[in-house]
């Protein structure tokens, strides 16, 4: 599964480093996630989280702060799921979301995983789809 953190930067007209992985408090994601997706300050123990389901996560940073997050949890074998994919709503269409993706499919490739799922919402298809590279398929969901 491999613990360590390592920096990726791409370049790019800002400095963006990807951390797989990275170290991050539970108030900074919670921040991110109440403006990136409109969420009433919930107070999600994301570390917890993290740990105990996630293959990993990857941290977008610009300057030291946190502008993206992706979990990758898994089913400890072969498949791997995007999920909480945010970037602060004044970084997107800078590539940061693809970056993260692109970060996060690397990493579970390199940990033996053979796919890598996504769903999503209709306005989120060009994103997935053409700056990420997920193919579409059938899928089936329950509300519960």
């Amino acid at each position: 599964m491999g613990g360590g953190r390592e920096a990726v930067s791409y370049a790019r007209a800002m400095t963006i480093t990807y951390e797989w992985r990275g170290e991050f408090g539970n108030a900074a994601v919670n921040a991110l996630h109440a403006e990136g997706f409109g969420d009433r300050g919930a107070d999600v123990d994301w570390l917890t989280r993290v740990h105990r389901h996630s293959l990993g996560w990857v941290c977008a940073r610009r300057e030291g702060e946190l502008v993206g997050f992706v979990n990758v949890a898994w089913d400890g074998g072969v498949h791997a799921f995007v999920l909480d994919t945010v970037v602060a709503p004044r970084s997107r269409r800078s590539g940061i979301g693809a970056g993260l993706v692109a970060e996060a499919g690397r990493r579970a490739r390199a940990a033996g995983c053979s796919w890598l799922h996504v769903d999503f919402e209709d306005g989120l298809r060009e994103f997935y789809l053409d700056a990420c590279g997920f193919r579409p398929t059938s899928a089936g969901l329950i509300a519960l």
